[in-house]
């Protein structure tokens, strides 16, 4: 998962990264910015899918796909 740290002070955010980087990169821009404020605002998290998770959709996909393909072609042979 990559996370992105939003400033409740301004309207800062850090780039897309992991937890430990975002939240580091969120002090910093405290420190610089907002010096003697306690680090607030509010985190953002992107969860993206694994291949694993994408194969098995393109599986499910593709098994669908072939059942109405043979549920298509089995009624247009009863209607000859």
């Amino acid at each position: 998962m990559k996370y992105r740290y939003w400033c409740g002070e301004c309207g800062f955010k850090t780039p897309w990264a992991g937890e430990s980087e975002g939240r580091l990169a969120q002090l910093r821009h405290y420190e610089r910015w907002h010096g003697g404020i306690a680090p607030g605002g509010h985190r953002e998290v992107r969860c993206r899918w694994s291949d694993r998770e994408r194969a098995c959709l393109a599986v499910a996909c593709a098994v669908v796909l072939l059942v109405v393909l043979v549920v298509f072609i089995t009624s247009w042979r009863h209607q000859l």
